[in-house]
């Protein structure tokens, strides 16, 4: 698909209708409710979901469809909160017992986390 992706109707006229163009009338939609969240996730993960669930299903943005979209994004939350804890307690960059200067495993999973923290909140019009 070439340019932009096209945005959900509920984020396009929670920003308004700059464009002027038609609203898409034959979009699919989703079952309404608010979804539970997993039982799977981290204490850090669940506490995310509590915190963005609701208001991204009252800015019309959160179905139940978007249950793992948005268990993704939360347990990658809590995975980069566990990975700067850490980092907080080491060094970012050490020496290995042979003499090679090396990052932190830490730092690569965090960095890896708020990467796929990013893509989910474009995904779930978290983000501008």
């Amino acid at each position: 698909m070439r340019g932009r992706r096209p945005q959900p109707t509920a984020i396009r006229r929670a920003n308004g209708n700059r464009g002027k163009r038609a609203w898409n009338h034959a979009e699919p939609v989703a079952p309404e409710g608010l979804p539970d969240c997993p039982e799977h996730l981290s204490i850090v993960a669940a506490d995310e979901w509590h915190r963005v669930a609701r208001t991204l299903y009252d800015m019309g943005v959160l179905t139940v469809i978007d249950r793992a979209a948005l268990a993704a994004y939360c347990q990658a939350y809590g995975r980069w909160v566990e990975a700067e804890r850490k980092l907080a307690e080491t060094p970012e960059i050490f020496r290995t017992p042979s003499g090679y200067v090396q990052q932190s495993p830490w730092l690569g999973i965090a960095n890896k986390q708020m990467e796929l923290m990013g893509r989910y909140m474009t995904e779930l019009g978290m983000t501008p």
